[in-house]
């Protein structure tokens, strides 16, 4: 395969010198985004909580870390929320890569039962704690206001490193929503002629019935 001249640009490259400069500039705008957030979030020796891991055994932020000394702690709306479940369906394939770097966690509002459920459903393969009663959420930023269903949870990550004498500090946070570059589905659909056009994820029990009908199928094994 030759490269392509400049006369014969290659398929794969905008021909539009407006899409190349946005890229540009949203490349270093990503830039100055990081370093405010991380500014923003800074909460130097961040206090003790307390979660339940599945196992229904509690644990605490320090432990979370493992071996690591830095920690993503992805905050999650529960099962109410599909759009969080988007996200960590997402997120789930990226955990073997991301723990070669960090201990890497979903935080869930919801019961044990629940989120063992959620986590069978989907295949989940990040560790997932419950902070159901725990005011972690709310100290990170990550609750908003009270509707019929109680506490509206907010979704996002914070970032969290321990430091050589043990005291730990959340050094960054965002937050989750439509369109950002945490979820790779939305960047995908707006690709489509007619984008995101009313893309609802799908449920647990969606899931698990795909899951279910997959395994129904005959085998493609052509070795």
């Amino acid at each position: 395969m030759t490269q392509s001249s400049p006369e014969s640009p290659s398929p794969f490259k905008s021909n539009n010198a407006r899409v190349e400069q946005l890229e540009s500039e949203i490349a270093a705008l990503r830039v100055l985004l990081s370093t405010e957030q991380r500014i923003g979030a800074l909460l130097e020796g961040v206090g003790e909580y307390q979660f339940t891991d599945l196992s229904g055994e509690r644990t605490t932020l320090a432990q979370l870390f493992g071996s690591h000394n830095d920690l993503f702690v992805v905050h999650n709306m529960g099962e109410r929320c599909l759009y969080c479940a988007l996200w960590a369906d997402g997120l789930s394939a990226l955990t073997p890569q991301m723990e070669q770097r960090a201990a890497f966690v979903l935080a869930t509002p919801d019961s044990i039962h629940s989120a063992r459920e959620q986590v069978a459903a989907r295949g989940w393969r990040m560790r997932v704690v419950s902070d159901g009663g725990s005011p972690f959420a709310n100290d990170m930023g990550f609750e908003g206001q009270v509707d019929a269903r109680g506490v509206i949870r907010l979704p996002g990550v914070s970032a969290f490193h321990r430091n050589a004498d043990g005291r730990i500090d959340r050094v960054s946070a965002a937050t989750f929503g439509p369109g950002d570059t945490f979820c790779a589905a939305w960047p995908l659909l707006d690709l489509l002629k007619d984008g995101v056009r009313g893309f609802t994820p799908l449920s647990r029990d969606a899931m698990r019935q795909r899951a279910s009908n997959a395994a129904r199928l005959p085998s493609t094994n052509f070795m």
